[in-house]
């Protein structure tokens, strides 16, 4: 039956249950992920480890998402994230004893998040495709919006409540957090009522069901363009995340509460993208906002790179964190929408694949040039880089759609 109103995933029981626990998870990792950061920075004063940890979280990515999306479609997707959920919270608790303990280094902090990227290549390509047995299609752009909603609320609330923490409470804190973050998400999804009711079809061995994904995206032009664009975002822009710290430190000159400012600002932004469309479902000219958004998101970190007041770069960063959302959740939508059920799983792994796969290369590289040159001189080359590219295959998208 359709959906009537606006936000019509939220007339969903079981979509309802699991937004609020991505909510308070998607938090807890916003607070880790910034106090990570800072750790970090104080344990080498270093872009490049920034950099070199960033890259050791999504590496695993890289290698083992696309057996994370065989998994997604060969077993219950619900039963798999809660295994997932589960592991995720030993990293975060190795961080805070190791911390607390003082005697937590930089090479450990890269193991830990090594096993959290490992977790995260099968959590990922389930969660991304969960959303079609919560919802119907017809509400599934809804959702995917939702769902980024929720993960820009916690980018809003987790920086800032980390830099508060990181202030008063210390660092430890905010790995104990967001280790019992997880169990929101374990929670629902024991009370979610739906148990997976898409069949996948005939096993026929690890390589053959990953290439006929594979061939599925071959065949689809549209995908491919949107999964083009994605890599580029990933390689060249999205890893600013991981120098923010640096911005706080050197160049704005604000410490820890302005990080934690400064990642609430992109979190804000991203949010209000969400909310747009998961409450409109979308804008009716999808193609042109799409290719919009793709063009203002590289623009705006190529200004953010040249801004010395921390007013000014919040503001910018609110503009970065709407059109990259706006971008990312009209592209999981439609691809999502364009993939059959029993291939969902492998297709969201090629899209994590690209997503956060590419990260690994990007954070290397990015630190590397930051180390070399100056951060906001490697962030400006590298969004000047993915801002021409993208006007390029925003021509390809649309000739795609001919």
């Amino acid at each position: 039956m359709e959906e009537t109103g606006r936000f019509p995933a939220l007339h969903k029981r079981d979509f309802r249950l699991f937004w609020i626990g991505q909510i308070i998870s998607f938090s807890g990792t916003w607070m880790h992920s910034t106090a990570q950061g800072w750790l970090v920075y104080s344990l080498t004063r270093s872009p490049l480890y920034l950099g070199l940890v960033a890259a050791a979280s999504s590496l695993p990515v890289l290698l083992l998402s696309l057996a994370g999306g065989v998994a997604a479609d060969r077993f219950r997707k619900r039963n798999l994230m809660i295994v997932t959920q589960g592991l995720s919270v030993l990293p975060a608790l190795g961080i805070g004893v190791l911390t607390q303990m003082g005697r937590i280094n930089v090479w450990e902090v890269m193991a830990f998040v090594s096993f959290f990227g490992i977790v995260n290549a099968f959590d990922m390509p389930s969660r991304q495709s969960f959303f079609a047995e919560l919802v119907e299609k017809d509400s599934l752009v809804s959702a995917i919006a939702l769902n980024s909603a929720a993960l820009n609320v916690a980018r809003i609330i987790g920086p800032v409540i980390a830099g508060f923490t990181i202030a008063y409470l210390g660092l430890p804190a905010c790995f104990y957090l967001n280790a019992l973050s997880f169990f929101a998400v374990i929670i629902a999804l024991i009370m979610i009522k739906s148990r997976g009711t898409i069949q996948t079809g005939k096993k026929n061995g690890l390589v053959e069901d990953l290439l006929a994904g594979i061939r599925f995206i071959r065949g689809e032009g549209y995908i491919r363009s949107l999964l083009a664009i994605t890599g580029i975002f990933s390689l060249l822009a999205i890893p600013f995340i991981s120098l923010l710290p640096v911005f706080a430190v050197e160049v704005l000159k604000t410490g820890p509460k302005g990080l934690g400012f400064l990642a609430g600002s992109a979190g804000l932004g991203a949010f209000l993208a969400a909310v747009f469309l998961a409450y409109r479902g979308g804008p009716r000219k999808q193609l042109s906002f799409i290719k919009t958004s793709a063009v203002v998101f590289p623009a705006s970190l190529l200004a953010f790179s040249f801004s010395k007041n921390f007013f000014l770069s919040m503001g910018i960063l609110v503009i970065t964190g709407w059109s990259l959302v706006s971008y990312l959740a009209l592209t999981n939508s439609g691809i999502q929408l364009k993939s059959s059920d029993g291939l969902r799983g492998r297709v969201m792994s090629v899209y994590t694949l690209v997503f956060i796969g590419m990260a690994p290369i990007g954070n290397t590289l990015l630190g590397a040039a930051a180390d070399l040159m100056g951060t906001p001189q490697a962030l400006a080359i590298s969004s000047s880089l993915c801002l021409i590219l993208s006007l390029l295959m925003g021509a390809r998208l649309r000739e795609t759609l001919i």
